[in-house]
């Protein structure tokens, strides 16, 4: 007799509603999830960012406090890149991975979902900081000495420790699904060369994850045992040097960088061969570059450190290696613009949006290269000019890939194409709106503006750039109206895809839109890259637009809600964790790890199939 049985509680056979989605483990449906999720963390972290904008759009401007304007750029930073970027390129994750791979589901499907449940939960953590006393305010870098608790004695760092030690569990969990998942479950034929690129991308992402995410877990971890238990770490009266948080970190922080523009530069890639009409130029060498920046991120830390005094050597060694990780990067655009070269190109939205990453992402890339320079760094160093850069690297660059990528898979996730128009309106406002809203911050950097000042006064010369910067934000905000209108219609009543509207050459468009929930009925055989590709015009297979035929035949891992309680203990635990100075706080704490850990026993437990089906 299992644990269910002795538990009382039936399982979720076939639950239906929103009961279907808290229990899904359908890697599709947990795609959804964290897509719309992301996206409204996204819209969260938006309006931060206009509400700061709209605060600098003037002078001596009192639209709201020094201690709201702390807490907006910390928690608009923290949600951009943990609770936006991130998510966003897992949602492509969950969605695309094993369609191009030509599996099943992943390789871990409850773990898939816990993963989603316990990003919501630390997202929850983190938003819920603005209503339970106020907001973390010391930066989404969250530098030493300003976290400890003598000079930060609120609870907003808390929430921030909390939450992004959640976050990084869902991380992990979802790293190690998909490398196994695409070590172990590609299809027959399908070598790593023949991989997509959006796939190898993630490949490498999950690695990163997998080595990064310990790193700021063990300096979160001494954080909060600095502010809790006097611990000491970071604490400059008792003899610690608050470096140690400036390395841990950004060895840390510096692959988080390509761990967010890694997923977009695969999206980019599967996107320019579609809509150009002929294979990507260069694949291995496009696929090497990947893997170098990868493992180069690593060797680069420190180019945020310039100006911390680590002495010569030091920043001789960062500022070689910083300028020598923007070649692998160089070939990248290099390699899409020869993609393009001689093509038959197709400017549909999707090809917008990829061409204009490749615009942005030079100009990010460019001032990057300008900051390898420390005795330059050393001018440019917080301020408005490391804003500029960041911005066109991460708005420029992941954001506005990752928007192509859902212009480009929304017809094969609802089986209905976006609007053409609308789209076009969509980039063009978006692209005009982000020139507009971050270039002028490069003038403003050059002129001295530093970085996170909540006002200036008029004489400073800073009113134009700042009225301009402030006008092209409210300009991008419309942009993204646009996008929430197209959506909303396109459900509504937009045009039929069909299962391959882009003559697609990777194995997910060969399949029906919105896919069978076994994806394939036959697992495919992959002969070469580009497999849809060589089916299509090599072998004379014409893709069907026939909706899938359901077939009971096929086994499917059954829905759970297990990983759903294991991440609401976690949520629990982490709100207790928090006001852990208190009786009630540990109690809290004890409870939700009891939740949690009584959840993973019992999914040890659950079995693989129906009980009314096993044999």
């Amino acid at each position: 007799m299992t644990l269910l049985a002795l538990s009382g509680i039936a399982r979720p056979l076939h639950p239906t509603g929103i009961w279907s989605w808290i229990t899904t483990i359908d890697h599709k449906k947990i795609g959804i999830l964290y897509g719309v999720t992301s996206f409204l963390m996204f819209l969260t972290g938006g309006i931060e960012a206009l509400i700061i904008r709209i605060q600098l759009g003037g002078p001596n401007a009192g639209i709201v406090s020094p201690e709201v304007y702390n807490q907006l750029f910390t928690m608009h930073a923290t949600t951009m890149i943990f609770l936006g970027v991130m998510p966003m390129s897992a949602a492509f994750f969950n969605y695309v991975i094993p369609l191009q791979i030509g599996a099943r589901d992943v390789a871990f499907p409850r773990l898939n979902a816990f993963s989603y449940w316990t990003f919501l939960s630390g997202a929850i953590v983190l938003k819920l900081s603005w209503f339970l006393g106020g907001a973390p305010n010391a930066g989404w870098f969250g530098y030493a000495p300003i976290t400890g608790s003598a000079y930060n004695p609120g609870h907003g760092v808390d929430f921030w420790i909390i939450s992004l030690q959640i976050l990084g569990v869902a991380s992990l969990a979802a790293a190690f699904n998909f490398l196994t998942t695409i070590i172990n479950m590609r299809a027959p034929g399908m070598s790593l060369m023949r991989m997509p690129l959006f796939t190898w991308m993630t490949f490498v992402t999950s690695f990163l994850l997998i080595f990064a995410f310990p790193v700021i877990t063990v300096a979160l971890i001494e954080l909060y045992l600095d502010r809790y238990f006097a611990m000491n770490f970071f604490v400059t009266s008792a003899g610690a040097s608050p470096v140690l948080w400036q390395h841990l970190f950004w060895i840390f922080g510096h692959p988080e960088v390509y761990i967010l523009i890694l997923p977009a530069m695969g999206i980019v890639s599967e996107i320019l061969p579609t809509f150009s009409k002929k294979p990507l130029f260069g694949y291995p060498f496009i696929v090497l570059s990947g893997v170098i920046i990868g493992f180069m991120g690593w060797m680069v830390w420190s180019h945020h450190m310039f100006t911390v005094g680590l002495g010569p050597v030091a920043n001789s060694v960062f500022a070689l290696t910083t300028m020598a990780i923007a070649v692998p990067t160089g070939v990248k655009i290099f390699n899409w613009l020869g993609t393009m070269w001689g093509g038959s190109i197709d400017f549909k939205t999707p090809m917008l949006f990829a061409v204009g990453f490749v615009f942005l992402f030079i100009i990010g890339g460019l001032s990057g290269v300008m900051h390898s320079i420390a005795a330059s760094d050393a001018q440019q160093q917080d301020t408005y000019f490391i804003v500029a850069h960041i911005h066109y690297v991460l708005f420029g660059g992941a954001i506005v890939a990752i928007f192509g990528g859902i212009y480009y898979w929304f017809p094969k996730v609802t089986g209905k194409f976006l609007d053409e128009k609308i789209g076009k309106l969509n980039f063009w406002l978006m692209f005009i709106g982000m020139n507009i809203t971050f270039f002028p911050q490069h003038f403003l950097g050059m002129d001295g503006m530093p970085r996170r000042i909540y006002t200036y006064d008029a004489d400073m010369g800073w009113n134009l750039w700042n009225g301009v910067s402030t006008a092209g934000s409210l300009l991008l905000a419309f942009s993204i109206l646009i996008f929430i209108h197209n959506v909303v219609i396109s459900l509504m009543k937009g045009k039929l895809a069909g299962s391959d509207p882009w003559d697609a050459r990777t194995l997910e468009w060969s399949i029906s839109s919105p896919p069978p929930e076994y994806n394939f009925k036959d697992i495919p055989t992959v002969t070469g890259l580009d497999q849809l590709w060589i089916d299509k015009k090599q072998n004379g297979i014409v893709v069907s637009d026939d909706p899938p035929v359901e077939d009971h035949s096929i086994h499917l891992p059954q829905p759970s809600y297990w990983p759903f309680l294991c991440s609401m203990g976690l949520l629990i635990a982490g709100y207790g964790a928090v006001y852990i100075s208190s009786i009630i706080g540990i109690a809290v704490t004890a409870i939700g790890f009891m939740i949690t850990m009584f959840s993973v026993y019992a999914w040890s437990f659950e079995p693989v199939n129906d009980p009314e089906d096993s044999h």
